[in-house]
């Protein structure tokens, strides 16, 4: 990794911004079609009845039974997917920085706008396409991907702190769909409640757009702050009490585009300290399936992902997003400045 510098010109700073700005805009220009349709369409999202750690989810349908009463529309990621797409394919387009992050963006919006189709159909259950069937067409995408970031990109290689650059030949397209492909499960286990998502995919995608624009690859760092801009204009009315839901077509794009990017900069080493959060609510899903399997059926969190546990011992939705807001900032600030001593030493 050469050291870091930190010029950047006055005309790509305000190129980056501007982006930012743009998408912002585009998407509340976007927000009254979207609502008119999903409303009258009622694209309700259909509560689930399956625990993510396995088994039923009586906590879960408890703690949400008044949400879902609501009728909240999902599928409003094809506001900012849409947005994000429209501003990048007319004012940043660039084949070694731009291409792959919004391919993977559109192609995973793609199969989590069928996911969500599937939910509005659905009666009970999981609420979704069946696990199989979509996890074979997103490794179909991300290997794709992959294929293209080693093959016509020439990327073959990863950073190691400590250890430098580590050569790994086509072992890169491997590592570029576990990474994706974590990445963007973590972001969809994630987004459970209002503004919670949207809050913590702020500080992440700031985060690479600093990074790409410490690595001088700006057209990258406009693409993040695209996505920063058109995050905003979602979590504004996502908040709670939410207006309406990105759904998976949201939060399979960002996600994936998320893991891209950690491996166009070459940090991945960071990405789960700046994910930290994302980490955290996977893990918990994980402790508690791996704890009903070995200990009859027995939990470790009341619910999971770990935020519905907090709601179950009395937390109030509002005070979970926030702190997890907090600590999703602060591991930001802690993955940045790894970053930064990285590209120093």
């Amino acid at each position: 990794m050469d050291t870091i510098s930190l010029s950047i010109t006055a005309d790509n700073l305000k190129m980056i911004l501007s982006l930012g700005f743009l998408s912002f805009l585009v998407c509340m220009a976007l927000t009254p079609l979207y609502t008119t349709i999903a409303y009258k369409r009622q694209w309700w999202k259909k509560q689930r009845t399956e625990a993510w750690g396995g088994g039923k989810a009586p906590v879960y349908q408890k703690l949400h039974a008044a949400k879902h009463k609501r009728n909240i529309p999902t599928m409003a990621g094809l506001i900012f997917v849409i947005a994000i797409a429209a501003v990048t394919l007319v004012s940043n387009l660039s084949r070694g920085e731009t291409w792959l992050p919004l391919a993977g963006l559109i192609a995973a919006a793609f199969i989590g706008l069928l996911d969500d189709l599937t939910n509005i159909r659905s009666t009970g259950g999981v609420a979704g396409m069946a696990a199989k069937t979509k996890f074979i067409l997103y490794s179909l995408i991300i290997f794709a991907g992959g294929w293209w970031f080693w093959d016509k990109l020439d990327v073959s290689s990863i950073y190691l702190p400590g250890l430098g650059q580590w050569h790994i030949g086509f072992l890169i397209i491997p590592l570029f769909w576990l990474v994706v492909i974590a990445t963007a499960n973590s972001v969809n286990i994630t987004d459970g409640l209002d503004g919670l998502a949207g809050g913590l995919l702020t500080s992440s995608f700031t985060a690479y757009a600093i990074i790409a624009a410490v690595e001088h690859k700006f057209a990258l760092a406009g693409f993040c702050l695209t996505v920063v801009g058109a995050l905003l204009s979602y979590t504004w009315f996502n908040i709670y009490p939410a207006r309406f839901l990105m759904g998976d077509v949201g939060s399979f794009a960002l996600g994936t585009s998320l893991g891209i990017i950690a491996l166009m900069t070459d940090t991945v080493y960071v990405l789960p300290i700046i994910g930290a959060v994302y980490v955290m609510e996977t893990g918990s899903v994980i402790v508690n399936r791996l704890s009903r399997k070995f200990r009859n059926g027995k939990k470790v969190f009341l619910s999971s992902p770990i935020h519905h546990h907090f709601e179950a011992i009395g937390w109030p939705e509002t005070k979970v997003t926030m702190r997890f807001w907090i600590l999703g900032q602060m591991f930001t600030v802690v993955g940045l400045i790894i970053f930064i001593i990285g590209r120093s030493g």
